[in-house]
């Protein structure tokens, strides 16, 4: 009898323990690492930070000429009619002094090159033809100023990306090296970020600048096409008028 009690008692107790065990587990707080982008970005340490930097500073320049590029872009491709249509006025009234004034007080690419063409409105159509197509050759060259350094940027940035993924991946393996036969994942986890977060950095930004550079192009293709169609129509009024 008393055998049964001292089971009954080492059953109940165990229960008891089972129990306890399983409440304590319940009341262990779960709590997640959560990580920002700043924190994301400074994570790869000295390496990182600098190759973190250099396209941070990249992305600031692409920005700036898009900005810059587009403003000048889209003021030379907007056409003022009443400026082609008092050339033309002054044109078939022989009014010269007149179209050389308007054309030096409009400031617009097709101005500069209509006002070569009036300069040498009394010579042979060949020099004014050639006249014109020298100074849209400057005004094309104005339109795409640092267009070139936004292309560089566009492929310069992944490459620059890359450098930091090699620069983590050697940082990985020295930690592996280092630490022998105790390699740990925290231990590894500087050079990993480094690797990863420096490649999509790259990739933004030489994506970003490579869409700018090909939008920015377009547009000045645009407004090459619409200096090219109204210097046709201004040697046409000159040729009619001779």
């Amino acid at each position: 009898m008393n055998l049964l009690t001292i089971q009954n008692t080492v059953i109940t107790d165990s229960v008891v323990n089972k129990n306890d065990i399983k409440i304590e587990d319940t009341n262990i707080d779960v709590t997640e690492k959560t990580l920002s982008i700043i924190d994301l970005i400074t994570s790869g340490g000295i390496g990182g930070n600098l190759v973190m930097g250099t396209l941070a500073i990249l992305s600031i320049f692409a920005i700036y000429i898009l900005v810059e590029r587009y403003s000048t872009i889209n003021k030379a491709s907007k056409e003022d009619e009443s400026f082609l249509k008092s050339i033309q006025n002054f044109v078939e009234a022989k009014d010269i002094a007149a179209a050389k004034t308007l054309c030096k007080n409009t400031n617009s690419p097709i101005s500069r090159m209509i006002e070569k063409g009036v300069n040498r409105i009394d010579k042979p159509m060949t020099d004014i033809s050639s006249a014109i197509e020298n100074q849209g050759k400057l005004e094309v060259y104005k339109m795409e100023n640092n267009l070139a350094n936004l292309a560089t940027i566009s492929g310069a940035a992944p490459m620059i990306g890359f450098l930091g993924t090699v620069i983590g991946m050697i940082v990985a393996f020295h930690e592996m090296a280092s630490a022998g036969g105790n390699i740990d994942v925290a231990m590894l986890s500087q050079g990993i970020y480094t690797a990863m977060v420096t490649t999509v950095a790259g990739l933004v930004v030489g994506i970003i600048a490579f869409i700018a550079y090909n939008y920015l192009v377009s547009k000045v293709d645009k407004v090459v096409f619409m200096l090219e169609a109204k210097t046709i129509e201004f040697l046409d009024l000159i040729h009619h008028n001779e």
